[in-house]
C-alpha cells in the first residue's frame, strides 16, 4: 500500500450512500474489477492488489460496505441484514455499470456476494472467490462467539476499545488467524469507527443480528445454479477457513473443472499475505473474459509499447 491515503468517492444509492475507491485507468481495455471486503475491514485490504492491477492497466473499484470499518452510516431505516447489503452492492454495481466485472469476494465479503447472486446471478460478468463464508460456516469460529457478543449493545463499544491493545488486535480474537504479518497501523485503523461513532455501532450490530448461518447454506446450495466463470484463489494456510472448506464450494460451480488455486503461505487476507499471486490471477482471468478480436488488438497495442504494464 501506498503511504498516501487514497482519495474516496461517494455515491447516493436507493438503499443508502457508499465511499468507494478506485485504481487503475478510466479508460482501461480490460473488464473492470470489483473487490468485495468482509467484516470490519475496507478498501485497504485490496489495495496492494489492486495497485499491482494498476501497474497491468486494468481497473478496480472498491466499496466501503457496511460492515463495521464504514464512515457513512446506513440509519435504522435501511435494511442493514446481510442480504440488506448483498442489495447495496447489486445496486452499486448497477449504478456504476460494472455489468462485465470480474468480482472478487472475501471472507465476509463472500457470503455478501452469494446473497447478490441469489438475487441476480448475472449482475456481474466473473467471479473469483478468496477464502470466505459459505454454507453454514457464517462466520468461522472463534469469530461466531466474538460476534455474538458484540450484537449487544453494552458490550460492542467496549469490545472495539480493547483493540487498541496491539497484543489483543493481533492475537485470535483479533486479526491473528486472519493474516500473517498484521500492519499495527492499518488494524488499529479499521476499528476506529466502532470506536467512535454509535451510528457506526448501530449499522454492524444490526448485521450482526442478521446472520443466519441456515439461511447462507441454503443460498450457498443454489450456487449451483450461476453459470458464470468462476475462480477460486485459496490461501492454503487458513485455518477458518480450510482447503476442504474451499473445494467443496468451489464443486457447486461446475466440480472439478472449476480452476481452485491455492496460494501457499497465505491465511484468510490473502490479498495481504500474498498480492502478487492473487494479482496475477484476476489478471489472467481478466484477459481471458475478452473476445478474440480485442486480444488481438490489444496485443499489437502492447507490442507498440502502448499497452497496459504486464
Amino acid at each position: 500500500m501506498g503511504t498516501t491515503p487514497t482519495a474516496l468517492h461517494t455515491v447516493g444509492l436507493p438503499s443508502g450512500t457508499l465511499e468507494y475507491a478506485t485504481y487503475g485507468p478510466e479508460g482501461s481495455r480490460y473488464p473492470p474489477v470489483l473487490f468485495v471486503h468482509g467484516a470490519v475491514v475496507d478498501h485497504r485490504l485490496w489495495e496492494p492488489v489492486a495497485d499491482l492491477l494498476a501497474d497491468r492497466g486494468i481497473r478496480s473499484v472498491i466499496p466501503l460496505l457496511p460492515l463495521g470499518a464504514h464512515r457513512i452510516p446506513l440509519g435504522p431505516g435501511a435494511d442493514r441484514s446481510p442480504r440488506g447489503v448483498s442489495r447495496l452492492l447489486r445496486e452499486f454495481a448497477g449504478h456504476l455499470g460494472l455489468s462485465s466485472a470480474t468480482l472478487v469476494a472475501n471472507d465476509t465479503g463472500g457470503a455478501i456476494t452469494q446473497f447478490a447472486l441469489d438475487e441476480d446471478p448475472g449482475f456481474v460478468g466473473r467471479l473469483v472467490f478468496t477464502n470466505c463464508d459459505a454454507f453454514d460456516l457464517f462466520p468461522p469460529q472463534p469469530f461466531g462467539l466474538y460476534f455474538a457478543l458484540m450484537k449487544r449493545r453494552a458490550l460492542l463499544r467496549p469490545l472495539a476499545e480493547a483493540m487498541r491493545w496491539r497484543r489483543l488486535r493481533h492475537s485470535p480474537l483479533g486479526v491473528g488467524l486472519l493474516l500473517n504479518d498484521p500492519d499495527p497501523d492499518l488494524t488499529a485503523s479499521v476499528f476506529e469507527p466502532l470506536r467512535s461513532d454509535a451510528r457506526i455501532r448501530d449499522d454492524f450490530r444490526a448485521f450482526l443480528k442478521g446472520i443466519r448461518p441456515s439461511e447462507l447454506f441454503a443460498v450457498t446450495q443454489r450456487m449451483s445454479q450461476v453459470d458464470l466463470p468462476v475462480r477460486f484463489v485459496w490461501g492454503r494456510d487458513d485455518r477458518c477457513f480450510t482447503l476442504t472448506h474451499g473445494r467443496r464450494f468451489a464443486l457447486l460451480f461446475g466440480g472439478e473443472a472449476v480452476p481452485f488455486v491455492e496460494v501457499p503461505g497465505a491465511r484468510t487476507f490473502v490479498s495481504l499475505d500474498q498480492p502478487r499471486a492473487v494479482a496475477d490471477e484476476i489478471a489472467a482471468f481478466t484477459v481471458e473474459a475478452r473476445t478474440p478480436e480485442e486480444t488481438k488488438v490489444a496485443g499489437e497495442a502492447s507490442d507498440s509499447g502502448s499497452g497496459p504494464r504486464q
